[in-house]
């Protein structure tokens, strides 16, 4: 139970502890797949005035000549690696159809399918970097020095990493706790919100556990390190979230499923209708023809296209409703989950503490508002969340504070001051309370999962505080909405106390809680419903939820308040914190998938008629590029669909089942 405490200024030793860690970010042009990206891209719109104003070929053909340089060199080299593999890699298949678009006159579309190809995998490449970057910076959390207590009683200050299990350490107010381990002697608040989610301080004293890079609060402890640096909660994060990235499946859009088998029969077909009529004598323009024809009529583009503009209007879409979705794969892959597992703190609730009950006792003759006033008079010199929380409260009653005198706080007990010539306590009902009527007050709020907080008047009990986390407005009707896409209730998992984390579920409808775990509990509670066969979507907001967004089917975090880690670790965003898009996007991708398999049939129906046309008859060149550029408008027109605000508001009306 913690305690309204002050936090008082560190000392000069801690203040590079208490700032934030600066965030550590690879700067987009550092990345050659993004200079030779853009390079490409700003040759494109050079040349493409030029191309449609009908300027000369010497104006406009080599800017769109350095465009398939620049863009395609690299997908291409890639693409000869996977060849010495054995693999045929769809990225060089474009840029060779890229290649014959401009051999038959079609330079403008090559280029274009050049550029998209090239600015993707820049993209790709964006996301993976600031991934790392993010998971280097968490291990900024951590001190870069500890003071460590020496066998003659004094001090020395060394590098954490020369940390041992069994040295003892001195923890001063404001510092962040240097390595894993257990309070010997002293008494704090410790704010471990990066490893738990907990949103307040944690009351610790003699025998309590603490973690590397939690944030002291103002008293000092003594620690004894029971866990080697490298071995640390947060250090087993990082290698989490690195894990996961490096270890979960490679993930492919649907098309790209049979790209191989696709593409191999294309290139093999092609092959055969150019030389075994050479063999039997035929003429080699007309045979050329004909296969230079088939190459193209059968080429991927359609279906590439297929697939692409659905999933990247429902991007687009869900963009404009406050959701990042980071590529067309996640757009996919939403459509895919049949299971999901949210986080309390910060995604569930506000992440803000909050007065939720004023129990001001008979005896007392005070109102709610008297004892909120007394209250809120007492906390007002603190810092401590709790204490913000009161004050917040009073002014939203637009109560006046009196000063305060001969402000004090005791860690782990809580405040004291004259308020109106009275002596008003505001702290711990275990450390400050005697009184068995009293008491059961505060365990009646604390079972509900309240944090109680008790008010004393020269002495006497006049009342107590309840304060927790408040519930977000939509987030009843968010889980009985995923709960219906998914066919299952979601999974509760939180670092929260059992008791706060079942209140909480019992109002929104959660029947399966995990509560007080650790960043690979949540990870193991993951992989549990993966073993299962369930594909999980994972809702969470901070540093403790980033293994578990990695390792999850997807993962989606909230971004107003979301950590960096988790931001970047996450497949999705929901940037303004409204919980309800969460089942918009996921039933907006399913809507995304059928009209994927719709454009598949058109651009397979065309494909097929085309090529049956050339191999039975005789398909002239320019109406086979009509007929394959035609299916390419169709199937991209018939995936704009979702760009229309039409196609959000059928998503959250439920349809897209």
């Amino acid at each position: 139970m913690s305690s309204t405490l002050t936090r008082s200024a560190p000392p000069p030793g801690a203040t590079r502890d208490t700032v934030a860690p600066p965030r550590r970010r690879t700067r987009i042009f550092a990345l050659p797949e993004a200079r030779w990206a853009a390079a490409a891209l700003v040759l494109f719109l050079v040349g493409l005035p030029l191309y449609l104003l009908g300027a000369p070929g010497w104006a406009w053909g080599p800017l769109f000549a350095l465009v398939y340089v620049t863009g395609g060199w690299e997908p291409g080299w890639a693409g000869l690696q996977a060849l010495r593999e054995k693999t045929l890699d769809v990225d060089l298949l474009m840029v060779v159809a890229a290649l014959g678009a401009a051999a038959i006159g079609q330079v403008l579309d090559g280029a274009l399918l050049i550029v998209i190809f090239a600015t993707s995998g820049a993209l790709e490449a964006i996301a993976t970097a600031r991934t790392a970057d993010s998971v280097r910076g968490l291990l900024d959390l951590a001190p870069a020095t500890a003071t460590r207590l020496t066998d003659d009683g004094g001090e020395e200050t060394v590098p954490t990493e020369q940390l041992r299990v069994g040295d003892t350490l001195l923890v001063r107010p404001g510092e962040r706790i240097g390595a894993d381990g257990r309070v010997l002697d002293g008494a704090s608040d410790v704010d471990q919100a990066t490893i738990t989610g907990e949103p307040l301080p944690v009351a610790k004293e003699t025998g309590d556990k603490v973690f590397a890079g939690t944030l002291n609060g103002t008293g000092a402890l003594r620690v004894k390190v029971e866990r080697d640096p490298s071995d640390s909660v947060i250090a087993r994060i990082v290698a989490m979230v690195e894990e996961a990235a490096e270890t979960k499946a490679p993930t492919q859009l649907f098309i790209e499923k049979v790209e191989q088998r696709y593409s191999l029969g294309m290139v093999a077909a092609t092959l055969a209708l150019f030389t075994l009529p050479l063999v039997f004598g035929a003429a080699l323009q007309p045979t050329l023809l004909r296969a230079m024809t088939f190459m193209i009529v059968a080429s991927p583009c359609a279906v590439v296209l297929a697939t692409m503009p659905p999933l990247l209007s429902a991007i687009a879409n869900a963009g404009r409703h406050g959701v990042l979705v980071k590529s067309a794969v996640v757009m996919e892959r939403l459509g895919q989950i049949d299971a999901v597992a949210l986080d309390k703190t910060g995604t569930l609730t506000e992440g803000t503490p909050k007065v939720t009950d004023i129990r001001p006792l008979p005896a007392s003759g005070l109102t709610e508002d008297g004892l909120l006033r007394l209250a809120a008079a007492a906390e007002h010199p603190s810092e401590h969340p709790l204490a913000r929380a009161i004050v917040d409260a009073a002014r939203d009653r637009d109560l006046d504070l009196p000063p305060a005198e001969d402000f004090a706080s005791a860690p782990g007990t809580g405040v004291t001051a004259r308020v109106d010539g009275q002596a008003v306590a505001v702290g711990s009902p275990a450390r400050l309370l005697h009184d068995d009527a009293t008491a059961a007050l505060a365990e009646q709020l604390e079972s509900e999962g309240r944090t109680a907080v008790l008010v004393l008047v020269d002495g006497a009990p006049v009342g107590i505080l309840g304060i927790a986390d408040r519930l977000r407005d939509e987030a009843t009707a968010t889980v009985a909405s995923l709960a219906a896409l998914t066919g299952t209730a979601p999974l509760l998992v939180t670092g929260d106390n059992p008791r706060a984390a079942a209140r909480l579920a019992d109002e929104v409808g959660i029947a399966d809680v995990r509560a007080g775990l650790l960043p690979q509990d949540k990870v193991a509670a993951v992989r549990e419903l993966e073993a299962a066969g369930r594909k999980v979507l994972v809702v969470g907001d901070g540093v403790n939820d980033a293994p578990a967004l990695a390792a999850a089917h997807t993962g989606i975090a909230m971004g107003r308040a979301g950590s960096d880690l988790a931001l970047e670790t996450a497949d999705a965003v929901v940037v303004r914190d409204e919980l309800a898009t969460i089942p918009t996007v996921v039933a907006l991708s399913r809507r995304a998938r059928r009209l994927v398999v719709q454009n598949l049939v058109i651009a397979g129906t065309f494909i097929t008629g085309l090529v049956i046309w050339d191999l039975v008859g005789t398909l002239p060149l320019p109406l086979g590029v009509a007929g394959h550029e035609g299916s390419t408008v169709i199937v991209g027109l018939n995936g704009l669909r979702l760009l229309a605000d039409g196609a959000w508001r059928r998503a959250r009306g439920g349809d897209g089942a």
